[in-house]
């Protein structure tokens, strides 16, 4: 492929975006609020569909004359869209604080503060998802709180990859006659649900035709003709989408933003993910260039402004989960290469202009995922390679080798398998027929194994959150302490499925999804919303926090303890209990003798992979509200540092209060001594079907690494090892802690420095100082 540049237009729109101040918004709040109020006799899926319609045909909306994408769910780019139906009352406990608060702040106007608490507040109180999970099933949530993360709470479910394939076939004019026929022979239960999706279907063409006049409108006042021509073109595509599929690829690539932004509009929720776009963009690619219609130059153009778009839309969270999902994740998962649906090697052109794409702009949005097999071909490999030397922390790798064949045993069909796409950070997907559920919770396992030492008891507080089923002096034998150990995360686990079943109801009862819906297979063949069980698939992923430091103490406490006998379990216990202080000398044994996951020590490595297959399989005996299975991933987003806060004093040394171990099948940072190759050969330790939820392992190389074609190769074969190894995930920061730390002191030097914070990438500048300190603090590596 000829050498591609990035354009004076991509620049531009590039630095107008990263100079617009970021707020919030109440315009849809004050449309859904309206909405609800006119139709209170109407079905809750009606109403649902009325408000985005209504949304769809009154927001405000703006265009740049240079942008080749247009559409957002606001006029301003990155707003905090404040969604009154999922949560309002933390809203208006948090609002004046979201300009100043540690994590992800927005700016608030004063007026929409006061219209806020005389408008929306009072209508949606004790209605919205938030209050009808507090109200039924509150108090039992608070009390597992320190040790299950309940995820879902105040915003609708999103983690989903849509049927893009079938947006492109049909098209809205597609689907609302889809839903008409089926309309005539339908149950009182299924008209309701097929008249939600002609009224959706009926905003979105009105949504697309706004556009279009918009365009027409504003190119007359437009004096330079370059500008004018592709404001018309533009105005064009949008007028004929509204009716027709897409025809050409610059329609397709429009036509899937408008998917995406009204998605967002419908649920305000992350992580709806695009999926295989190197695949179903393809055809319309192929045939525009066979043609002469555009070239690669200009495929790369309309990508970038795509790419663009990706990153002007972040999310509104409350503080304590922005602690938990720092750097806005909004998780516009895009996945290349990896296998046909027969197992062959599969990439083409477009594989290679996205990662162009992304080598150009550097930015956290789209979070690309290269899929990698055994068969994937080397030049590919390589170009991949040669982006993440730049050091924007993607392209992240999966690896078929691991993931297929975990999620046939899943019960995911071969077909599907293989065409498996990604979700937000690393949660594994099928494309187009999945309601996920991949954020459902988090459960700390460390936090689990502290109450096993001590009655039951916080080491922090003092309050016993668990059974007293004895302490660290009671158990006469390591084995005892695991048959403990067992029971607790047993009876954390029951208490967790009961709150994830309330959490699913609410969801069924607040927030029905009709233009989700229709775009999920199966949901307009059954006449059934997403959320009551619509979906091919409807599995439901908790997440196993955190395997290292659980490794590291239980091997800690196995081999000092109980088998060495160099510390007693009294001493051990008094030192956990006060924080080491006192007992430094206890802690130096605890870091320093004990072996430590990450460094191909059998030992420690078995000690995770037993506890991590342990959750896995009591999980597995469940079965979620919507007739779904439940199963695990490992990754932490960036809960390891609000998780660890949660967390006293640990039997690996580790201090009260600190971060645990970053991503979820990482080492814990800093303990990882013997080179990257051990480090993966630890994590293959952990069975793949632990993760078919997600996996991570974060990795940092120092950018220096990466000056020789040598070093290429080198790193392209430490990739290969990660296949044959069948590990299913693996990412890398390529920073210098130097640059980290100046960026830190200098923010407003560093704004466009990008970093991979867990399963997605985020501007290092915008994130909490703890949260700094602890990718600081990783291992860089400077040789494989």
């Amino acid at each position: 492929m000829e050498e591609l540049i990035q354009t004076d237009r991509i620049a531009w729109l590039k630095k107008k975006m990263m100079d617009e101040p970021r707020y919030v918004s109440i315009e849809q709040a004050l449309i859904i609020t309206k909405t609800y109020k006119e139709n209170e006799d109407k079905p809750i899926i009606i109403k649902r569909a009325l408000a985005l319609k209504n949304a769809l045909t009154h927001l405000n909306i703006a265009v740049e004359p240079e942008e080749m994408i247009v559409g957002n769910r606001t006029m301003g780019v990155r707003y905090g869209v404040v969604f009154p139906e999922s949560g309002s009352s933390w809203v208006d406990r948090e609002i004046e604080t979201l300009p100043t608060r540690p994590q992800d702040r927005f700016n608030v106007r004063k007026e929409d503060i006061t219209t806020f608490r005389e408008i929306i507040k009072p209508y949606f109180n004790g209605k919205s998802l938030e209050d009808v999970i507090r109200k039924r099933y509150g108090k039992e949530i608070d009390e597992i709180a320190k040790v299950v993360k309940i995820n879902q709470k105040d915003h609708a479910q999103g983690h989903i990859c849509p049927d893009c394939e079938s947006w492109l076939k049909y098209g809205p004019e597609g689907l609302k006659n889809q839903a008409a026929v089926r309309l005539k022979d339908a149950s009182k239960k299924q008209q309701d649900f097929y008249n939600s999706v002609i009224l959706v279907m009926e905003g979105t063409q009105r949504f697309m035709m706004r556009y279009h006049d918009l365009l027409i409108e504003r190119s007359k006042e437009e004096s330079n003709e370059e500008n004018r021509a592709n404001m018309l073109q533009i105005a064009a595509n949008c007028k004929s989408l509204s009716m027709n599929p897409p025809k050409s690829f610059h329609e397709a690539v429009q036509s899937v933003w408008f998917l995406f932004v009204i998605l967002h509009m419908e649920s305000n929720a992350s992580s709806f993910s695009p999926g295989r776009m190197d695949k179903f963009l393809y055809p319309f690619y192929k045939k525009d260039i066979d043609s002469g219609k555009i070239d690669n130059q200009k495929a790369l153009e309309i990508i970038e402004c795509l790419w663009l778009k990706f990153n002007q839309i972040v999310y509104l969270r409350n503080s304590h989960s922005a602690k938990f999902f720092a750097g806005f994740p909004i998780g516009f998962n895009v996945v290349i290469g990896g296998q046909d649906e027969k197992g062959n090697d599969f990439f083409n052109e477009l594989s290679f202009i996205f990662l162009k794409a992304q080598e150009h702009l550097g930015l956290p949005q789209p979070n690309l995922s290269v899929r990698l097999h055994k068969k994937t071909n080397e030049r590919f490999l390589k170009e991949a390679v040669k982006v993440v030397s730049k050091g924007s922390g993607m392209p992240q790798f999966f690896n078929d080798e691991a993931i297929i064949s975990s999620m046939m045993k899943l019960g995911v069909k071969e077909k599907d398998a293989r065409d498996y796409a990604v979700v937000g950070c690393v949660e594994i997907t099928t494309q187009g027929n999945n309601l996920g559920w991949s954020d459902a919770a988090m459960f700390n396992l460390d936090k689990t194994l502290e109450l096993t030492l001590n009655n039951g008891k916080s080491l922090l507080s003092g309050d016993k959150i668990g059974p007293d089923l004895g302490n660290l002096t009671d158990y006469e034998t390591f084995e005892e302490l695991e048959g403990a150990f067992a029971k607790n995360i047993t009876y954390f686990m029951d208490k967790m499925i009961l709150a994830c079943e309330e959490i699913e109801k609410a969801h069924m009862d607040i927030l029905p999804s009709p233009f989700l819906s229709s775009v999920i297979d199966n949901c307009i063949e059954k006449g059934m919303d997403v959320t009551k069980g619509g979906a091919v698939y409807n599995f439901s992923g908790i997440q196993m926090i955190q395997i290292a430091n659980l490794a590291d103490s239980l091997a800690a406490i196995k081999l000092l303890v109980y088998e060495e006998k160099r510390i007693s379990k009294e001493d051990l216990l008094k030192a956990l209990q006060n924080n080491f202080e006192g007992y430094e000398v206890i802690r130096t044994m605890l870091l320093k003798r004990a072996p430590k996951y990450g460094n191909d020590i059998d030992y420690v490595d078995e000690l995770g992979a037993k506890w991590a297959r342990f959750f896995s399989k009591k999980l597995s005996c469940y079965t979620n509200y919507r007739g779904g299975r439940y199963h695990t991933g490992m990754y932490t987003v960036s809960a390891h540092v609000p998780m660890g806060e949660n967390v006293g004093a640990s039997s690996d040394g580790r201090y009260a209060k600190t971060p645990l171990a970053d991503g979820g099948m990482s080492p814990v940072y800093g303990r990882d001594i013997a080179g990257p190759t051990a480090v993966l050969k630890s994590v293959s330790s952990l069975d793949n079907y632990l993760t078919t939820n997600g996996g991570l392992l974060n990795m940092k190389f120092l950018p220096e690494f990466f000056k020789t074609e040598s070093n290429i190769d080198k790193f392209a074969k430490f990739l290969r090892t990660f296949v044959d190894l069948e590990i299913p995930h693996i990412q890398f920061n390529v920073v210098r802690k130097e640059d980290l730390i100046a960026a830190q002191k200098n923010p407003e030097n560093y704004r466009s420095l990008t970093v991979r914070v867990a399963g997605y990438t985020a501007y290092f500048t915008e994130l909490a100082g703890e949260l700094q300190n602890e990718i600081i603090a990783r291992t860089s590596y400077g040789n494989i």
